[in-house]
């Protein structure tokens, strides 16, 4: 059976506000994400369905805080919740963050695909 850990999945992602390590696992992306800093990365979506993630995941919080927002709701989670955000959402990370995530790896791959591009348009 496949499986992925934190220890043994190669950092993907390393950037000022996120650290991300990402292993296929069947037909879902296995996501251990750390952010150092306060994050409010809707800027990013940008050009997805509605500017909000239209990928849906299901998670746990292993430090931290994140909130997902909805444009009629908020849900929030801290250190020791499971979770799972719909499609729709927009996500709001504090510092000190941790999260360990399941996606389906076609929706996921397609967000991040957006993701990267509005990344890469930011002055450095």
């Amino acid at each position: 059976m496949p499986g992925a850990s934190p220890m043994s999945t190669p950092v993907t992602v390393d950037e000022e506000l996120i650290q991300g390590r990402y292993a296929e696992v069947g037909d879902y992306t296995v996501a251990f994400e750390s952010f150092p800093v306060d994050v409010d990365p809707a800027e990013f979506f940008v050009g997805l369905p509605q500017d909000r993630c239209s990928c849906p995941h299901w998670g746990m919080v292993t430090g931290g805080q994140i909130t997902f927002r909805w444009p009629d709701h908020e849900e929030t989670y801290g250190e020791g919740d499971a979770y799972y955000a719909p499609p729709g959402h927009l996500p709001l990370i504090t510092a000190g963050t941790s999260i360990v995530e399941f996606s389906p790896t076609s929706e996921l791959q397609a967000v991040q695909s957006v993701i990267g591009a509005n990344l890469a348009e930011v002055p450095s």
